[in-house]
């Protein structure tokens, strides 16, 4: 393993073949990553070896073999020093009810070594980080489920730790609920500094969240990327255009116009914006595709919405590897708990473990 000065200035996370087996199952399979500063997702179906990763990561359950070092401490021999440095906010309700918000954080913030005034004034500053803080005194067993996530996130914070580890942290929260834990997420790195590593089977909620994504099936490393690489921009213009009192269904007029001036157009269309047609998926062949979406616009008196060059959704790179192995009678991924189902959960409702 490399020397701690090295990967505090590269390197938040390292593993390097790190395995944990039990009696009849794999939990991690030779696992080797390298990551650094920034918003991390650890994206995974349920059963992929996730929390697993984070105990190992925090020096809570030892390795089967291999090695793994945290902010450049080796977890086997410095796991004191690593839960002095990180904050984790566990996936599982685990908050005493009968305490308020208030005297739990400040009670955490006190094991982690801040004197009680220090302690006080951060718990007050954190609650309201995570809009807690008109609620601060009332007893935690009257929260509802995203209050408690952000009780749980704030005590994880409170220490001003380096690094922070959060397991499912939407888990069990509705679409509004799961935005609004995303949107702090992100705040944790961007307003504080702080580096995230945040588990999910969802791969949509952790797209427009963070900056890399590891993709784990059955404790085996599928790809490790920037979401940039996996959301790279492709050959397909989207356009979406009105509707006018000449053509009631604009989105059908330009198609059938684009059609017949020999652009290929995409099977399907996507949602568009309220009171807009839908996306118009179009082959861009050249800078000629755009000046022939412009021209036709113009000539059929649509009004323009949008007209840029799509991105990927992650979820869309594993279904099209997995069309590619059905094609070819190759399987798409180690065997496992279901990377195939995972791509396609892209993020919705609440999720119960």
């Amino acid at each position: 393993m490399v020397c701690a000065t090295t990967v505090l200035s590269v390197t938040v996370i390292a593993t390097e073949g790190l395995s944990k087996r039990f009696p009849r199952v794999t939990a991690l399979d030779r696992l080797s990553l390298d990551i650094g500063p920034g918003v991390t997702g650890l994206v995974g179906a349920n059963g992929a070896g996730k929390s697993t990763m984070i105990k190992i990561l925090l020096g809570l359950s030892p390795a089967t073999e291999g090695r793994a070092a945290v902010l450049g401490f080796d977890v086997a021999t410095h796991g004191a020093a690593i839960r002095e440095s990180v904050g984790y906010m566990p996936e599982h309700d685990c908050l005493p009810p009968d305490v308020s918000a208030t005297e739990l954080v400040v009670h955490m913030a006190r094991m982690s070594g801040l004197p009680p005034t220090a302690a006080r004034e951060r718990t007050a500053d954190t609650l309201r980080h995570v809009g807690l803080y008109e609620e601060r005194y009332r007893p935690i067993g009257g929260y509802s489920t995203g209050m408690k996530q952000r009780v749980k996130l704030a005590q994880a914070l409170v220490h001003d730790p380096k690094l922070v580890l959060l397991d499912e942290p939407t888990n069990g929260l509705d679409p509004v609920g799961r935005d609004e834990m995303l949107n702090l997420i992100r705040r944790v790195y961007t307003d504080f500094g702080i580096s995230v590593l945040v588990t999910s089977h969802l791969l949509g909620e952790l797209e427009r969240t963070c900056d890399h994504v590891v993709v784990i099936d059955g404790g085996t490393l599928l790809r490790s990327s920037s979401t940039s690489d996996f959301t790279q921009n492709t050959a397909t213009l989207a356009v979406e255009v009105t509707d006018t009192d000449t053509h009631h269904d604009g989105t059908r007029a330009l198609r059938e116009a684009l059609t017949a001036a020999g652009l290929s157009l995409h099977v399907g269309e996507e949602d568009g914006l309220p009171g807009a047609g839908h996306i118009l998926l179009i082959e861009a062949t050249g800078e000629e595709t755009y000046d022939v979406v412009r021209d036709t616009v113009a000539e059929l008196g649509l009004g323009l919405v949008r007209m840029e060059q799509r991105r990927h959704h992650i979820a869309e790179v594993f279904r099209a590897k997995d069309a590619a192995s059905a094609a070819t009678g190759a399987p798409s991924v180690p065997a496992g708990t279901g990377a195939a189902e995972l791509a396609l959960q892209k993020g919705g409702g609440s999720d119960e473990h």
